[in-house]
């Protein structure tokens, strides 16, 4: 893949450049991409994310083909709500890990989405195939799954745009005050514990 780089990404780092250029992927990603030799500026190969550009400049890109899952498939029980060609549609249950991560290697609900449904492998990557978003482990609800690279993408964009609605219901221990309210606190990871919110 070619492309030349607009006066606006002019002086832009690589990687934040590409992942302006190539929204389907991950910053991450594609700075992997770079370090991996993957990218050439002005026919060089840069291997520095860092490395600034030019307005004008020409960057091709080799992305490689989607690797296959190399996630362990598990016969773990799984509520679909909706299959066609392109999507699922599940129901995942509280106390189930989304993806493998550190902690949890398996009986994951990729390990039971590439169990009971065929031709997910190397859809949006090997750890996670087909899965455009997340729910925390203790959080149950549905959970929308690509089966092709168009609909990740298709989907993704969605998430990215804010066009697809999401509700949440909270379920409360003791007496709630107030009808309605606004949570005025950070919330994030620990910023040297991942594991610890």
């Amino acid at each position: 893949m070619k492309v030349i780089v607009p006066n606006d990404l002019g002086g832009s780092r690589l990687d934040r450049a590409l992942a302006a250029l190539y929204p389907a992927h991950s910053r991450s990603f594609l700075a992997r991409l770079v370090e991996d030799g993957r990218v050439s500026v002005g026919g060089r190969h840069v291997t520095k994310p860092s490395h600034r550009l030019d307005p004008g400049d020409e960057i091709e890109l080799d992305i490689p083909p989607p690797a296959p899952a190399e996630i362990a498939s598990q016969n773990l029980p799984l509520t679909i709500l909706h299959e066609d060609d392109d999507i699922v549609v599940l129901d995942k249950p509280p106390g189930l890990v989304v993806h493998p991560a550190a902690g949890h290697a398996d009986q994951t609900l990729v390990n039971a989405l590439l169990f009971h449904v065929k031709d997910l492998s190397g859809v949006g990557g090997e750890l996670r195939p087909g899965i455009v978003h997340r729910l925390d482990k203790d959080t149950s609800g549905v959970l929308l799954v690509a089966k092709t690279p168009a609909a990740l993408e298709a989907l993704a964009s969605q998430f990215r745009a804010r066009t697809i609605e999401k509700r949440y219901t909270a379920l409360v221990h003791g007496s709630v005050r107030a009808a309605r309210g606004t949570i005025d606190r950070p919330i994030g990871r620990d910023g040297r514990d991942r594991l610890t919110a």
